[in-house]
């Protein structure tokens, strides 16, 4: 049965995982990003900022949307688990005429684009970044600007090309954060950390 698949999948990783230092919550995440990719190393590479669970928390049990930078996150995402707490929804704004439009008229990626529309739209949503590191600055750049002030900032984007530095100028800053060291992220990460954060909403 799934279930059962999926609690063996747990007792492996806490077996191999042995003692650590996280909270009971941080390893509800950490487990869960590990089930998903079957990287151990995610152990010792995701960052919690010391408020970044009691926000999400709060902002997913008062029905707030999670802005994503691709609709692979947004298909992802549990929509009954979101649904049960009211209204919120999951945004991706990529592929949008005027999105793209305005990426192509000032000459820049659709996913900084993508997330100027979302300040416009839902300003103090969770947003989640697990592909485009040029998403994730430019959500640093609207917050330092004041047009921004997300619930949370989940920033796991993959890659080669400005993902460890778009990562690492989230954890130099305060903003409350979860976010993945090093080159590893994408997808996977970003669902698991997402699902995780509404499953510990639904259980408090």
């Amino acid at each position: 049965a799934p279930k059962d698949i999926e609690a063996e999948s747990f007792r492996i990783i806490e077996e191999e995982m042995g003692s650590h230092a996280f909270s009971p919550e941080e390893f509800n995440i950490i487990r869960r990003v590990i089930h998903a990719t079957a990287d151990f190393e995610f152990a010792k590479t995701i960052v919690f900022h010391p408020e970044a669970i009691r926000r999400g928390i709060s902002a997913i049990r008062a029905g707030c949307d999670i802005v994503v930078d691709v609709a692979m996150i947004q298909a992802g995402v549990s929509k009954p688990s979101l649904a049960s707490f009211g209204a919120g929804r999951v945004l991706s704004f990529i592929t949008d005429s005027d999105v793209v439009e305005e990426a192509n008229r000032e000459g820049i990626t659709r996913a900084i684009a993508s997330m100027r529309k979302a300040a416009k739209v839902a300003p103090t949503a969770i947003v989640a970044i697990g592909n485009a590191p040029t998403a994730l600055f430019e959500v640093l750049n609207l917050i330092d600007s004041g047009e921004m002030n997300p619930s949370l900032v989940v920033g796991v984007p993959v890659g080669f090309v400005s993902a460890v530095e778009s990562k690492d100028a989230l954890i130099a800053g305060d903003h409350p954060h979860i976010a993945a060291r090093g080159r590893k992220g994408g997808t996977p990460v970003a669902v698991s950390i997402l699902n995780a954060l509404l499953g510990l909403a639904k259980s408090r």
